[in-house]
């Protein structure tokens, strides 16, 4: 009888997305960002299809073995410009997401992740070659830990944080509660990418679904628990 069994189709290698070596000097530093700053560029002109390291050194002035001594691919060269901008991006939470606006009203909640989406969306906008870097993240499967990694990041902070300003309240619900935030505020984001949507909007419909949410987990760390009373024997 003829096998059943079905061939499994083997695993393309994943790309090397470390830098082979760090600047050390001033010029080679030069070099380093310039490599960066050219891609960053291309890609906002070409797109991540028609992105080469050929390409680059090309825009850049430089020999291939110039680029190859730092990054050895074009997903290493994605993988850096991901890694800087999920930075910028992280750096603007805690000027919105504070103690004072998670213990505050509803409303005082809900415009800060309002801001703070919008804020996401300008620095993002902002940043040469932002919206491909952004759809890289999710496109790429080697690059997306740089995305997964990061809003895991955030999401233990900000489960830290809510821990400590509702003591009452389940942490493993807390931190899902981040984690579901995170990612709700990446994608409209991304929406915004995607679609000619009127910004406002939808962060207004964002955050009130979130900080909806945060308020009832704040309500619920705020009311007094129940005593258990004892059955009679």
């Amino acid at each position: 009888m003829p096998s059943t069994r079905t061939t499994r189709t083997p695993r393309k290698p994943q790309p090397s997305l470390e830098t082979k070596k760090q600047p050390a000097q001033q010029r080679a530093t030069e070099t380093f960002e310039r490599i960066l700053e050219v891609t960053a560029q291309t890609l906002a002109d070409v797109g991540i299809e028609r992105l080469s390291t050929n390409l680059v050194c090309e825009r850049a002035g430089l020999t291939p073995p110039a680029l190859y001594r730092y990054f050895p691919n074009k997903y290493a060269l994605l993988y850096e410009l991901g890694q800087r901008l999920m930075q910028k991006q992280n750096e603007l939470i805690p000027r919105w997401i504070t103690p004072e606006v998670l213990t505050g009203s509803v409303e005082d909640l809900e415009g800060a992740i309002q801001g703070l989406l919008l804020d996401t969306h300008r620095v993002t906008q902002e940043t040469v070659g932002g919206m491909w870097i952004t759809r890289a993240l999710r496109a790429v499967p080697a690059l997306q830990k740089v995305r997964l990694e990061s809003h895991e990041q955030v999401t233990h902070a900000q489960a830290e944080m809510l821990g400590a300003v509702f003591p009452g309240a389940d942490i493993d619900e807390l931190r899902l509660a981040g984690r579901v935030a995170v990612e709700m505020v990446y994608a409209a984001v991304e929406l915004l990418f995607d679609e000619p949507l009127n910004a406002q909007a939808v962060a207004q419909i964002v955050s009130s679904m979130v900080a909806s949410h945060l308020g009832r987990i704040q309500q619920a760390a705020a009311a007094p628990k129940k005593k258990r009373t004892k059955r009679a024997r």
